[in-house]
């Protein structure tokens, strides 16, 4: 099978910043044999068995939530624990969200850093006063929606690689922006705000049904506690943070631990 319209399916998908995963075998039978999935379960082309075909694609996805490329092995017809065919895993997917929600002093400064680490940024804000591309040039995107509503037209989006930050300290807005980021698969939820605050916060919290597994979900008060005072410091923090629960690492000082440091 000509690789041709694999080929031209991920142009396609590239133009178009959609999420797309590609595996091509690279040892075994079938060298070079080439098989893209997308995130709605449509596969393309073939790796040269059905089984092996059905395995990767399942595979490649989970890949692909991850955002990471990989190399696998498999027997010829997807047996895990065999290495007689390796297929290497690319994944093609959009940049990382972060939402913030509210327009406060302290949201341009964790836009900017955002930015840098490589995120798509939105700020989101019912108050269209504050929330303005003047206030916000940094971010790719300002808009002027309740957070719950917001997230009822995006929470399908949002995965394992994407942000919430709450940034509001109004139970009005805080609350159901936290209500809905909980009911999303995203891989991080912070909130600002003092002990005092987040406690007040979770009685509302409560009120509004959220259990103890949702309420472990939320990193409150936000940020790790690196001194910091001023937004960009803040922001810093809060984004170290970030780092640190996708990798799964407990924050310590390099002076203090052992081991690789990167």
């Amino acid at each position: 099978m000509s690789d041709t319209p694999v080929y031209d399916a991920l142009r396609d998908a590239l133009r178009h910043e959609q999420p797309v995963v590609l595996a091509t075998v690279t040892a075994g039978s079938n060298l070079g044999a080439k098989l893209l999935a997308r995130p709605d379960g449509t596969v393309l082309g073939t790796l040269g068995d059905a089984d092996l075909d059905r395995v990767v694609a399942r595979d490649a996805l989970g890949e692909l939530q991850a955002g990471l490329t990989s190399t696998r092995h498999y027997g010829e017809h997807g047996e895990a624990r065999e290495d007689t065919v390796s297929v290497f895993i690319e994944s093609f997917a959009p940049p990382p969200r972060m939402v913030i929600f509210g327009a406060v002093d302290f949201t341009a400064a964790l836009a900017k850093v955002a930015k840098v680490l490589g995120y798509r940024v939105v700020v989101c804000d019912a108050r269209a006063v504050f929330a303005t591309r003047q206030r916000f040039p940094m971010a790719d995107e300002v808009v002027n929606e309740w957070p719950d509503r917001y997230l009822d037209k995006i929470g399908d989006e949002l995965g394992p690689r994407d942000v919430v930050c709450v940034l509001t300290h109004d139970t009005k807005f805080d609350v159901p922006a936290i209500v809905g980021a909980l009911a999303t698969d995203v891989g991080y939820l912070g909130a600002m705000g003092s002990r005092r605050t987040h406690a007040k916060r979770v009685e509302r919290l409560r009120e509004a049904g959220v259990d103890d597994p949702g309420l472990a979900r939320i990193h409150a008060p936000i940020g790790l506690d690196i001194g910091g005072r001023t937004p960009e410091e803040t922001a810093i923090s809060i984004c170290a943070e970030i780092i640190a629960e996708r990798t799964g690492r407990h924050a310590t000082s390099l002076t203090e631990s052992a081991g690789p440091i990167h």
